[in-house]
């Protein structure tokens, strides 16, 4: 959480738009060590594996049927699309009970639950940001639903409290969903999200009395607030207030950017830029370091390739017309600082892995590139974030999927290179262009999220909050491998396991991916992957096409009419797992959210001899009608569209809805997915587990687990996870006959 990373804030306002990566919460991990008395206890052994001799809940088969481009596809499920029919309704109470009647008779449930609540229950730090000389961090004691965030008057004080989401709903599903600090450090815009959804709504707090203000802004999504220089008030963007019912089912258009005034309502907030005729353009906007320009970014869909508006503050906002500065929407354009009238853009302009330019926005001519100075070129490794901070630019860097971090003048020279804990993930490194510290974390897949504190001057990292935990990091192991895919690309995997491990054939295996959107899956510590290694399993988390691993050629390889190389990736590193004999198809599961749900379901439908457990969540599971829901529309950039006739083609060839068989042997399934999720809506899962169930023709369990008041992933909490990771947990070890100690 920061005050002031604004263009994280904006790249975050576009990446909402696609699907997150949401895998497991990270900066989790366990403080105590599982007490047993000074006895040992008996390994307690699963159930024999789940059988489909119950019946599944009657789900209707429609005749409905579209017609795409001259051929005929049947939509037999189309009205669990209708997600408040008392119908639909009616199948998802019996879907949940089937589910967790058969999940309440696994026996090893309970002991997973526990140990799981142990490892979750442990402090944790957000990264520090500092604004008008005070500090602000969030703060988990452990078994919170919700992060705390606090205040300090300095590193060493006394941090109080500024605002606890947990007071806020009894059962933690009110989220802090962004915030931003004025420059004199007097007050916060804070963002609200509920149940998960996508939707938020504005307040002010003022920070010395921890009061909120009357301000109120509502219909924010996809954005979040940038204070003037002054702090007399803060752009935002926003959708007009959606009709009756639009919100799981309508399509969110016409994004504007307005300006809001501490002290005055909603109503008179300055309209500061729109455009009607375009009405899927989203805006970012954003106030640089010195308060002379704002920058908006203008996003859209998904693609990572935008625009860029600058408009001129010095005679106050919205008294000078908006320049539109980078207009061709031909690469992404991400603002990083200025030094007067010269602002800094990380791009992928003529540079597929980034690069660093500086564009001089006083000259006629500062559209056309070859105005345009290098600072930092393009390198060998892919360039996702740049930092400007103390007089300096801290670049942060992805080797081969993990990071790599590097300190330039702003002239560009090479300065120095930061000597990370080891392989895994780092991130952070906010601030202002005169600060001279500023903090970053680092995590990897057995070491929890570390907040370290930078010295900008001396180039020296020391501890600012380490996690005390109780299990020992050293009793496992994390390799990079590099498989063969189908065509013969060379695709790099992590695995991370018990040292020692042998190599029978036998390891119980989670194999996990999303390939996607531009991306990474980098290391990261989360406590749902601590117990799945405490169980014995092998965690494999495959760096797919279609991710940003290795920019935007790596992305792009994996989008529209190549998607299948995602699938083929995914298919490639499962193989490469039973060939070297760390597992095999009976003892392996493979699992992913939302672009990774969709993943999951392409793999399980085209090989589904290959798994015997798959785990897709909140997945878009219907590749020729997804764009019609919600946010949809924007993935087009990804997926292509089932309104073009070759694309069509290409989505109906692998849309997991479209390719179950009925009378096929499919591994035992889970899907799952929650009633409020407005990102992927739930009507996607709700399909296709209904036409899984009729397609089974295995012994094995199709189940959805349908979570009630909650919605993508974002701001899920504590609790709510948990519960999540207890059933998942406890359906993989009982399909995969593994023992729970």
């Amino acid at each position: 959480m920061s005050s002031r990373r604004p263009s994280t804030l904006m790249r975050l306002s576009a990446a909402l738009v696609l699907l997150i990566a949401c895998k497991s919460t990270p900066a989790s991990g366990p403080t105590t060590a599982p007490t047993d008395g000074g006895a040992t206890a008996p390994d307690a052994k699963t159930d024999a594996p789940l059988q489909s001799a119950f019946a599944y809940p009657a789900s209707r088969k429609g005749d409905t049927v579209d017609t795409y481009h001259g051929a005929q596809v049947a939509d037999p499920y189309r009205w669990l699309e209708e997600l408040d029919s008392d119908e639909t309704r009616a199948w998802v109470d019996a879907q949940n009970k089937l589910t967790f009647d058969v999940l309440g008779k696994i026996g090893a449930r309970d002991k997973i639950r526990a140990r799981l609540t142990e490892l979750w229950n442990y402090e944790r730090y957000g990264v520090p940001s500092k604004e008008g000389g005070k500090y602000f961090y969030s703060r988990n004691d452990g078994l919170q639903n919700q992060s705390v965030l606090y205040v300090a008057d300095s590193l060493g004080a006394e941090p109080r409290v500024l605002l606890d989401p947990n007071a806020l709903s009894q059962d933690g599903t009110v989220a802090l969903s962004g915030m931003a600090v004025s420059r004199d450090g007097k007050h916060m815009a804070y963002g609200l999200a509920s149940a998960g959804s996508d939707w938020q709504e504005f307040r002010v707090r003022d920070i010395k009395t921890g009061r909120d203000l009357p301000d109120l802004v509502q219909w924010v999504k996809f954005s979040g607030p940038s204070w003037t220089a002054d702090g007399k008030g803060f752009f935002y963007s926003r959708y007009d207030a959606p009709k009756e019912g639009e919100a799981l089912k309508g399509k969110n258009e016409f994004q504007k950017l307005y300006y809001h005034k501490l002290g005055t309502t909603q109503a008179d907030d300055v309209l500061v830029y729109e455009r009607k005729d375009q009405p899927k353009w989203g805006f970012g906007g954003e106030v640089s370091d010195d308060g002379r320009w704002l920058v908006i970014r203008v996003w859209e869909g998904s693609a990572d390739k935008n625009a860029v508006f600058v408009q001129d503050l010095k005679a106050g906002v919205g008294k000078v017309p908006v320049q539109e500065l980078l207009s061709k929407f031909d690469a992404e354009y991400n603002f990083v600082g200025n030094t007067g009238s010269t602002l800094y853009f990380q791009t992928t302009k003529d540079a597929a892995r980034g690069k660093l330019v500086a564009i001089d926005v006083s000259k006629k001519d500062a559209s056309d590139p070859a105005t345009w100075k290098t600072i930092v070129p393009e390198a060998p490794e892919t360039l996702r974030g740049v930092s400007h901070v103390g007089g300096r630019l801290v670049a942060s860097y992805l080797k081969d999927a993990r990071s790599q971090v590097k300190v330039y003048s702003l002239a560009g020279k090479l300065e120095r290179e930061l000597e990370l804990p080891g392989l895994g993930t780092a991130g952070g490194f906010g601030g202002r262009a005169k600060d001279t510290e500023t903090f970053y974390a680092f995590t990897s897949y057995t070491w929890p999220t570390t907040v370290f504190r930078y010295d900008l001057k001396t180039g020296k990292s020391e501890v600012f909050r380490q996690p005390k935990v109780a299990f020992d990091p050293t009793k496992y192991e994390t390799t990079q491998v590099f498989y063969t895919s189908k065509d013969g690309t060379k695709v790099p995997m992590f695995l991370t396991a018990k040292k020692g491990l042998e190599r029978t054939g036998q390891n119980p295996t989670y194999l996990y991916g999303y390939g996607g959107f531009n991306v990474p899956l980098t290391p990261g510590f989360s406590v749902p992957d601590l117990m799945w290694l405490e169980l014995g399993g092998v965690l494999a988390v495959a760096n797919l096409r279609g991710g940003g691993e290795y920019g935007e050629a790596w992305h792009e390889a994996g989008t529209k009419l190549h998607k299948q190389n995602v699938f083929d990736d995914f298919i490639a590193a499962a193989e490469y797992l039973v060939a070297e004999k760390i597992t095999s198809p009976g003892k392996l599961a493979i699992g992913g959210r939302s672009n990774g749900g969709l993943l999951v379901g392409a793999a399980m439908t085209q090989r589904p001899d290959l798994f015997a457990v798959a785990l897709p969540g909140v997945g878009v599971m219907d590749m020729l009608r997804f764009h019609k829901f919600t946010i949809g529309w924007a993935w087009v950039a990804d997926y292509g569209s089932s309104d073009d006739a070759e694309q069509f083609k290409a989505l109906r060839a692998y849309s997991p809805l479209h390719n179950l068989k009925p009378g096929t042997r499919y591994p035992a399934t889970m899907v799952y997915t929650a009633d409020h999720d407005d990102r992927v809506v739930p009507g996607h899962s709700y399909k296709f587990a209904a036409a899984l169930q009729a397609a089974q023709a295995g012994d094995k369990p199709t189940l959805i687990r349908i979570d009630v008041r909650a919605g993508h992933g974002a701001g899920k909490p504590t609790s709510k996870q948990i519960d999540e990771w207890t059933d998942l947990w406890g359906f993989v070890a009982q399909n995969l006959g593994m023992t729970v100690p």
